[in-house]
């Protein structure tokens, strides 16, 4: 099986490719979907945040990227007429999906189980696990028709490595995986599309600095460091993989 350590990214491999990314204000998301743009993608940029979404279609603007959409939406609060409008909406300014790419973050605060509440949890589990699933089920007959289509999810090391006072934040996270394990398996037989967790590990990011302020981030990986990975996974050198977890820092 082919690694993305070892594959090479052409200059146009986004080329004729759209891929909706959410958590596109900041981060990981911001860093991906400019990345990707310069590749050649069309990004429909998704994030509650319209300013920090205005700062990303600059940047791909800038950087020459094909003229990216910019769609606020709050994963916490958004219901089935949201998707359905959603979903036309790419259609028409559209008329394709090839990929989606989750980087969307339900974080709170870390605290002890006996301090964190049910609303927390709710919110959480609503942005890392039902908003992913749902956003996927809605756009995935767009999906379908796409030569290639890819469905990747930024996951989390605290998924696989729970500790205390990580609490709702690490259990939503670990259903990541068993949502991405079951649609594999259902998808089996659609060769066309595929979905897969990767893991970026502690790297230099907001959520990095809000949950680990006193750490000197020097040591740290870049985000643009995980691009690779991110290409790989979105692209057509990952066709016929899914399923899987990647570990950046394995």
């Amino acid at each position: 099986m082919a690694d993305w350590k070892s594959a090479s990214i052409a200059a146009d491999a986004f080329k004729d490719r759209v891929i909706l990314v959410t958590g596109a204000g900041q981060g990981l998301g911001a860093m991906a979907a400019i990345e990707l743009a310069k590749l050649g993608a069309t990004i429909i940029l998704l994030g509650r945040n319209e300013k920090k979404l205005s700062r990303t279609y600059d940047a791909i603007e800038a950087a020459g990227g094909p003229q990216p959409a910019a769609v606020p939406l709050d994963l916490a609060k958004m219901g089935e007429a949201e998707l359905n409008q959603l979903g036309v909406l790419i259609q028409k300014e559209f008329g394709r999906l090839d990929g989606i790419l989750h980087c969307a973050n339900g974080f709170n605060h870390l605290s002890p189980l006996a301090n964190q509440k049910l609303d927390e949890w709710v919110d959480m589990f609503r942005v890392n696990v039902a908003a992913p699933f749902a956003l996927t089920r809605a756009l995935f007959p767009l999906l379908q028709q796409s030569p290639d289509a890819a469905v990747l999810v930024l996951g989390e090391t605290h998924a696989f490595e729970p500790n205390a006072y990580w609490g709702g934040f690490s259990v939503t996270k670990a259903g990541q995986k068993n949502w991405v394990e079951i649609a594999a398996a259902e998808w089996e037989n659609l060769p066309n599309v595929r979905i897969n967790l990767l893991v970026p590990g502690p790297i230099q990011s907001p959520f990095r600095l809000a949950t680990h302020p006193a750490e000197s981030a020097e040591n740290l990986p870049l985000a643009s460091d995980v691009f690779p990975a991110i290409a790989y996974l979105l692209g057509g050198n990952s066709t016929g993989q899914s399923g899987k977890v990647v570990f950046f820092q394995a």
